[in-house]
């Protein structure tokens, strides 16, 4: 039985579906499943089960442009990856690659149809100067220009600020660490590097376990949600593929997780994988990660925020009061990252800039000529 309102969780968990689907129907799927980061996925859910002929082809020429679109990007993935291995090898640092990049890499079938915004890699923070350098030498710039985001990600994240390429133009995330140093939580990234797996000469992936661990721990501790119900999708992936191909993955998960002192973000990811997906999950391990489970009151507090914040973020996925559930989470994200007498400061002066941002009127095509405040360059004036 089709959802009217929200057909793309009922196609991804169950794709056959999409045979009952009216063009009304695809008229909903489609923004949805656009603005979920999902319409490549989709289309490669539709070759995997032999529907293509089944399906109206207007529809699948947007599934289809989807997953090309994320194939073109794959290529372009595994040739960053080819550059960075050269710039890393040379200062005996292997390319650790996390989350979309090692998905790809390890040729996962999670990742196919899947986009990504950036390359994230983990590197010992002892040579973090050098690899900066390194990639500097190489073409690697950081996009973050204000002296206070420069400050803010060198001393309070658990990376660098963003680099882009000049040439290539693509973006890469350098962490030291999975977490921010100030986060609540504080998992030692020595011992997540001593279990990486090789899968390309100096290119490795998290272990198994870890790569859910961290997959979880990104989601649940960031604030941004737009791209939630994908996440969700991944971890689901991650947990079927790893727990049908890696022996003992079921019972080193949950241990694994209290060792790096993240049961807490991984308890989330199972709860929220069964109940959003159907994800099917040994009791033992639901017994197991119980213990980062919160009180009554907080469970259904998180449920009623996550529930919501984890739909795509689109007009017909809402509920009532999801804008306020996104916004909750998005504080909660921060006050997990940092500690109050830095986080109250870091958000006054984020509202700031925001506030300031938006008095800053574009102009509008037709508009007689004005003159307008810009924070970057002074004065500027529009003409027509």
């Amino acid at each position: 039985m089709i959802n009217s309102s929200y057909p793309l969780l009922d196609v991804l968990i169950d794709p056959e579906l999409l045979r009952e689907l009216t063009l009304a129907d695809w008229n909903e799927l489609i923004p949805q499943a656009r603005h979920a980061l999902l319409l490549g996925r989709l289309h490669a859910l539709i070759v995997q089960h032999d529907l293509s002929d089944a399906l109206p082809k207007q529809p699948l020429n947007h599934t289809l442009s989807a997953y090309l679109a994320s194939e073109k990007q794959r290529a372009s993935t595994l040739w960053e990856v080819v550059k960075l291995g050269r710039a890393l090898n040379s200062l005996d640092v292997p390319v650790i690659l996390l989350k979309g990049g090692a998905y790809i890499q390890a040729e996962l079938s999670l990742s196919n149809g899947r986009l990504l915004s950036d390359i994230d890699i983990l590197v010992p923070r002892e040579k973090l100067d050098d690899i900066e350098k390194g990639l500097h030498s190489r073409g690697w710039r950081s996009s973050k220009k204000d002296d206070y985001d420069d400050r803010y990600y060198r001393e309070w994240m658990h990376e660098i600020p963003p680099l882009k390429h000049i040439t290539r133009g693509s973006f890469l995330d350098v962490h030291h660490t999975i977490l921010p140093p100030t986060a609540k939580y504080k998992p030692a990234p020595e011992k997540l590097m001593a279990a990486v797996r090789e899968v390309n000469p100096g290119v490795c992936t998290l272990a198994p376990v870890d790569m859910v661990i961290h997959s979880a721990t990104h989601l649940f501790h960031e604030g941004d949600f737009d791209h939630g119900l994908r996440d969700i999708f991944d971890l689901h992936g991650l947990l079927i593929h790893f727990g049908e191909n890696e022996s003992g993955f079921w019972d080193e998960l949950a241990p694994r997780a209290i060792e790096l002192d993240l049961i807490h973000p991984l308890y989330y990811a199972l709860h929220y994988c069964s109940l959003i997906v159907g994800t099917e999950i040994p009791k033992k391990v639901i017994t197991q990660v119980k213990h980062g489970e919160p009180n009554m009151f907080m469970s259904k507090v998180m449920d009623g925020l996550f529930m919501r914040a984890l739909r795509p973020d689109h007009p017909s996925c809402d509920l009532p009061f999801t804008g306020l559930a996104r916004w909750l989470l998005y504080i909660r994200s921060h006050y997990l990252r940092m500690p109050l007498h830095l986080l109250i400061p870091h958000l006054t002066r984020k509202a700031w800039k925001r506030r300031f941002a938006e008095t800053v009127e574009q102009p509008k095509v037709g508009d007689t000529p004005i003159m307008q405040k810009n924070k970057t360059s002074g004065w500027r004036f529009w003409v027509r």
